[in-house]
């Protein structure tokens, strides 16, 4: 497949490259000279059309979809307990599933080509994904000391893990204070002989770690490694927001992610994570949108544009946190986080996860190869998404879906909310 006199860039690159990019099956096959390949083009960008690396949501409850809008500005526990959990407890596989084909749809157009996803009846999502032609990383969210939810976990691993393929799955404790130190370790070392990874909630709040401090007498770092993150192959911290800086040597480069959800994090009332810290340290940190239900977008756009604005703010300093860094978080950083090693850079040999972007808009006069970055961290949007494939696969293109059915999910949407909210 020829994409032709396009413009690529990705994460690695100082200003983006005119070329003909060449396909063969899911891999990136060659990176020619514009206009220079003899094959019949499937796409001519005209030297309009960005190229990037497909984005990754590092952290999300794709099925909360179904629950947008519910318990608006209320804090966090009261939010969960009165709002969220109630409706949870009326969940079936069938509201899962379309709730996560909604969510696919909306990720889909903004250029989403891989997402991380803890939730419920998390083979609906599975089924979801695999038919939606995308890449992703699923657990099921584990609470308390139930062998029986550890067994569904490992289960998923067995039934859909995929180690070179399209899904991944971790095992899910959902934080802390909902597992004991005991049975999270237990969950780590599951994982460990499995060779998968974990995703886990960690310091989202400041009552979080209060918590670990006063009620489990612990360091917030050190219990990282007591319970056995440490010795997965890859854990996704979400959130992070209250890891006390002085304490973030212990974390550089080694296999756990912080999961950065800046959106939900300001909407929930959560704080502020110290991301311009856990670059410094050569901590790896990837982007995430949350749940819908705390967002309330599943839109990887938004969450670059934040992330950057928001720590250049804070910490004013306008030289903090640039477009470049929040473009890896939300690709090669993301795509490393969830455990795939060949996504997130457009080079020969790599996944063909690619996100399409128009720049024939107003808000793209005035950008050059030099400035292109910048240009679609800080004026580009999820709109301008004019086509996502993954591996090599067309699943969106100039505003259809190629592999799902944007009517009929709306539709049983719906239908899935009604029922939920009516019990």
């Amino acid at each position: 497949m020829l994409l032709q006199d396009v413009l690529l860039l990705d994460s690695s690159m100082e200003k983006a490259q005119p070329c003909d990019l060449v396909l063969s099956g899911p891999v990136i096959d060659s990176i020619l000279p514009p206009r220079s390949s003899s094959l019949p083009a499937e796409f001519d960008g005209k030297g309009s059309v960005a190229v990037l690396p497909g984005f990754v949501n590092a952290h999300s409850h794709a099925a909360m979809t179904l629950l947008r809008g519910l318990g608006e500005e209320a804090p966090l526990m009261e939010w969960l307990q009165e709002k969220i959990w109630p409706v949870e407890a009326r969940l079936r596989p069938e509201h899962v599933y379309w709730g996560t084909m909604l969510a696919l749809l909306e990720m889909l157009s903004g250029g989403i080509t891989c997402f991380a996803d803890m939730y419920f009846f998390m083979d609906q999502a599975a089924e979801a994904a695999r038919q939606s032609g995308m890449r992703c990383a699923l657990c099921r969210g584990l609470v308390g000391s139930d062998e029986k939810k550890l067994e569904e976990g490992v289960a998923l691993v067995r039934r859909f893990h995929e180690p070179l393929g399209m899904i991944h799955v971790q095992l899910g404790p959902h934080a802390i204070y909902t597992v004991p130190p005991e049975a999270f370790r237990e969950i780590s070392m599951t994982a460990r002989d499995l060779g998968v990874g974990i995703h886990t909630h960690w310091l989202e709040t400041e009552w979080e770690a209060g918590y670990i401090r006063e009620e489990l007498g612990k360091d917030p770092v050190d219990l990282l490694f007591e319970v056995g993150l440490s010795e997965v192959p890859h854990a996704i911290l979400a959130h992070g927001v209250w890891f006390p800086e002085d304490r973030l040597e212990p974390l550089a480069g080694g296999n756990m992610a912080v999961a950065h959800n800046p959106n939900s994090n300001l909407k929930l009332g959560s704080g502020i994570a110290p991301v311009p810290s856990f670059l410094e340290k050569g901590i790896r940190v990837a982007l995430g949108t949350d749940g819908a239900a705390s967002n309330n977008r599943l839109d990887i756009w938004d969450e670059m544009r934040t992330c950057c604005l928001l720590h250049k703010g804070f910490r004013r300093n306008p030289c903090t946190v640039r477009a470049a860094e929040v473009l890896r978080m939300a690709t090669l950083d993301g795509a490393r986080a969830l455990g795939f090693e060949d996504v997130g850079l457009l080079k020969p040999g790599w996944q063909a996860d690619l996100a399409l972007v128009n720049l024939d808009k107003p808000h793209y006069v005035g950008a050059t190869p030099e400035n292109l970055c910048a240009s679609l961290v800080y004026s580009g949007s999820s709109a301008d998404v004019e086509g996502t494939l993954a591996g090599g696969k067309w699943l969106f293109r100039k505003g259809r879906y190629e592999t799902l059915d944007e009517r009929a999910i709306i539709h049983q949407a719906r239908i899935c909310r009604k029922e939920l909210l009516e019990g």
